[in-house]
């Protein structure tokens, strides 16, 4: 069966909360969760001036195509009160797929693995406590060395 990892964050209201809330949805449409990485606070990425986030990754096992799966995020998105109006701006719930096996998908909605992975610290820091070798279907780098790229600030607390 498929292997995917979901970025989740959250930066508005009971932040933890909506991030467990958000998983346990996704169980709920026949996800399997096979790990979590903790949550981390982080700062905002993008637009500066807004809330701290709480981020998080989970590995899922799931028998859903990655279309199928974008549609059940974007449906927990709204069922939890996320708007999405402004890009980077303050959210109650993100979802995110960053990898899905080792496809790669480039399509006007979605792309796959995420094209901003090798960006961002919070993303690559939960990637590296539950998946610390996965290999970046595009880049060829493991979560390791993409976290590397960033500097010594960024591994910091992720060594």
């Amino acid at each position: 069966m498929p292997i995917a990892y979901i970025g989740i964050g959250s930066n508005l209201g009971k932040r933890e909360e909506n991030c467990e809330k958000a998983i346990s949805l996704l169980t709920k449409d026949g996800i399997k969760v096979l790990n979590c990485s903790s949550k981390i606070e982080t700062e905002p990425w993008g637009i500066k001036e807004q809330p701290k986030f709480i981020n998080m990754v989970i590995e899922i096992e799931t028998e859903k195509t990655p279309q199928e799966l974008l549609g059940i995020l974007k449906k927990i998105e709204r069922v939890l009160g996320s708007n999405k109006e402004i890009r980077w701006g303050a959210r109650i719930i993100d979802l995110d797929i960053l990898f899905y096996d080792d496809l790669i998908i480039k399509t006007p909605k979605l792309e796959i693995p995420h094209p901003l992975i090798p960006e961002r610290d919070f993303v690559l820091k939960p990637l590296l406590e539950i998946a610390p070798d996965k290999v970046h279907p595009v880049s060829g780098k493991s979560i390791k060395e993409l976290l590397r790229t960033l500097g010594p600030c960024s591994l910091a607390d992720g060594r």
